[in-house]
């Protein structure tokens, strides 16, 4: 089995992007995310608010953003849940 380089399918990305992406750190990360996922719930409750005052063009849309703020907060408190079983494994090690 012949192994191939990489090296054309990194030219697909500037160099700068690999760069400024290794900076960002997971606690900046993180509250990106916080904030994506407030933001979906604050869309969400909009569009039920519209629904309920009849300002809503579709129900569909409506069920759309409530999924969609539902999985981004699951996605959130499965991230949530990692992290702490991660710390609790960390600080069961002895040294």
């Amino acid at each position: 089995m012949q192994v191939e380089s990489i090296s054309q399918e990194l030219r697909l990305f500037p160099n700068n992007a690999i760069q400024q992406s290794s900076q960002q750190n997971f606690g900046d990360a993180l509250k990106e995310a916080i904030m994506d996922v407030n933001s979906f719930q604050v869309q969400a409750s909009k569009a039920v608010e519209q629904m309920v005052t009849g300002e809503a063009a579709s129900i569909h849309d409506v069920m759309i953003a409530v999924e969609k703020a539902r999985t981004s907060f699951d996605l959130l408190l499965e991230v949530r849940n990692k992290a702490l079983d991660m710390y609790r494994e960390i600080m069961r090690v002895q040294i």
